[in-house]
């Protein structure tokens, strides 16, 4: 197995990272905490981490335990991912929060008119109490979560080091470097984008999420049979 061979797997492994950190950057908020102290770092640093380490569990577990747990690995990505994504869309349409001062009840309809005791499309008294969309989440819980499940499929990829095992800890470290730079360039391209447009980031990185979910489902339950 060449290096060329080994980049060109961890390309293909590197995807999903690159994709779910394009989410991230679009959603970027630079005045929260934990962007500001780690935010992307972490992100890439725990992808690149859980992308390299897969496969070299599945190597040291052998053929017979990566068969076992590949069966396995579709079903939790996308049960891992379906979840967040689908977080992410209720919180795009339900993040934004009015209240009327006047009794501090929530207002019936989201920005628009406030019908607890006026009827005012441009409600003075109705304040926003969330952000209008929600900002990347870059908890270390949220990011594990990402790493597990976009990277989980790449267990059974250890399994192509048992008949080369020299080129094993060189392929480990490809996969988790270019596991890494994928995620820091995908979320700058994401920020990049968000910054010059104004869309529903919640929504859109929501349904990536999904599909990456449904994209890793269908090829390790359909397309590997």
């Amino acid at each position: 197995m060449s290096v060329f061979d080994i980049i060109l797997i961890a390309i293909g492994l590197a995807m999903d990272c690159f994709a779910v950190s394009v989410t991230h950057g679009l959603a970027a908020d630079r005045n929260s905490k934990p962007f500001r102290h780690y935010g992307p770092w972490l992100m890439a640093l725990m992808f690149g981490l859980f992308q390299g380490g897969m496969p070299l569990i599945g190597y040291f577990a052998g053929t017979l335990f990566a068969d076992f747990f590949s069966r396995f690995a579709p079903w939790i990505a996308l049960i891992l991912l379906a979840f967040i994504g689908g977080k992410m869309i209720y919180e795009s349409f339900h993040g934004n929060i009015i209240l009327c001062k006047l009794n501090n009840k929530r207002c019936s309809r989201r920005n628009a008119q406030c019908t607890h005791s006026h009827d005012n499309s441009d409600c003075p008294h109705c304040i926003r109490e969330t952000q209008e969309q929600p900002s990347a989440d870059f908890s270390l819980k949220h990011i594990v979560a990402l790493a597990v499940a976009t990277s989980i499929d790449a267990l059974a990829t250890g399994v192509i080091f048992i008949p080369v095992p020299d080129a094993l800890w060189l392929g480990v470290g490809i996969i988790a470097l270019v596991s890494f730079l994928f995620s820091i360039i995908g979320f700058t391209i994401g920020e990049l984008v968000g910054n010059k447009f104004h869309f529903n980031v919640g929504l859109l990185g929501g349904v990536i999420l999904i599909a990456i979910g449904l994209k890793i489902f269908i090829e390790g339950v359909f397309l590997s049979i």
